[in-house]
């Protein structure tokens, strides 16, 4: 069974197989590095979906009205490339957003459930919330079409998410077999933490520039992913448009629009069918501007 806290075999196959094909190629033609670096300034959306013990109904916990995570931040990317033998491309890039708030009071209780354990916060209570995500991935590119100052082209490549949640504060914890009536009686803990990493998973996309004029050029991006594996289900999306402009022979400066939406969803099995707690959901999404600047080499 796949599930954010493992990595499957076949996928570390997928990933070992990428990368010895890249070494492959390199050794088989040398061609042009690219390292890109920069950051978004992004306007976050963040939800959990929870229970509600006092009327045993699910409900989106909001990560930044309910629980005062900064909604606009600032984004730190980084980006590798290889392009070799004219078509080819490999890719490794990162992202990462880290933050942390604490809410005086809490305004509505919520139940939610990890593994075979139930955690439980109550209303009016104070609350330390931590929320990190970092997102790696690696792929391959090929230039389907090549013109007079256009490139089109496919990527098939692999990410794996980096996902720590944390809460600190009056939280209840409770094993599902001692849930009554959505009620968690146990002894309270002062620091819940989970940490999840994914699966390495596969997405596709398509990509394309076209040069206005010399020195300008406008580029397009798309990537897509979905999966539904036994108790897991996430999807992926990643639209970025922009102008890169020529500063030298070896500098660009790229300012694109970017939209990025993350989805992970994993379904609990509790022993007792009455247990009704929400699933382990996350939702997160940014939109925002993003400037980078590039070395060829």
């Amino acid at each position: 069974m796949l599930t954010p806290h493992s990595i499957n075999n076949s996928g570390l196959r997928l990933s070992l197989t990428l990368a010895l094909l890249c070494c492959a190629t390199t050794q088989a033609q040398v061609g042009e590095w690219s390292l890109n670096i920069g950051g978004f300034y992004s306007q976050s959306d963040t939800n959990m979906q929870v229970t509600d013990p006092l009327v045993g109904n699910d409900f989106d916990l909001d990560f930044e009205s309910d629980l005062q995570l900064a909604e606009n931040e600032f984004l730190p990317l980084f980006e590798l490339g290889y392009r070799f033998n004219d078509r080819h491309h490999i890719y490794f890039d990162w992202k990462q957003l880290h933050r942390s708030a604490e809410t005086q009071a809490v305004s509505r209780p919520f139940q939610v459930q990890i593994d075979d354990t139930v955690y439980d916060v109550k209303a009016g209570g104070q609350l330390g919330t931590t929320l990190n995500i970092d997102i790696a991935r690696i792929g391959y590119g090929y230039d389907l079409f090549q013109g007079n100052g256009y490139n089109i082209g496919v990527s098939v490549g692999l990410h794996t998410m980096f996902i720590e949640s944390s809460f600190e504060g009056s939280i209840g914890a409770c094993a599902t077999s001692e849930l009554s009536g959505n009620i968690c009686s146990a002894q309270p803990i002062p620091r819940l933490v989970d940490e999840s990493v994914t699966a390495p998973l596969p997405n596709i996309g398509l990509f394309g520039d076209y040069e206005l004029a010399p020195g300008w050029q406008f580029n397009l991006h798309a990537q897509y992913f979905s999966v539904r594996l036994d108790d897991l289900k996430g999807s992926l999306v990643d639209i970025r448009a922009g102008m890169k402009t020529t500063l030298s022979d070896r500098w660009d400066i790229t300012l694109a629009y970017n939209y990025y939406k993350v989805d992970v969803d994993v379904r609990q099995s509790a022993s007792d069918a009455a247990v009704k707690v929400a699933d382990y959901n996350l939702y997160y999404s940014f939109i925002g501007p993003m400037l980078s600047i590039s070395y060829r080499f």
